[in-house]
């Protein structure tokens, strides 16, 4: 994650490489992790960069296990923001 300081929103971008599947595959979880990230964007500050890199086991995973794991990781790198509630 890196705060630019531009007054803009936060942008999500993905790196899934051909380990996490077919072209299929890669962009069914490409669509989910966009889908999750939609949801997160009012929590990330405006003018963030977020990169993303899908593990293979993205592929088998649910969207409630994405959509944690984002969780997670935007809690860590930013301990003030909240989680969405389920």
């Amino acid at each position: 994650m890196l705060t630019t300081g531009e007054n803009r929103a936060a942008r999500f971008g993905f790196i899934i490489s051909k380990q996490v599947g077919t072209a299929v595959v890669r962009n069914s979880v490409r669509r989910r992790l966009k889908a999750v990230c939609a949801e997160a964007l009012p929590r990330v500050p405006e003018g963030t960069d977020v990169v993303i890199r899908a593990l293979p086991a993205s592929a088998t995973a649910s969207y409630a296990e994405l959509r944690a794991d984002v969780d997670r990781c935007l809690l860590r790198l930013d301990p003030a923001a909240s989680a969405v509630s389920a």
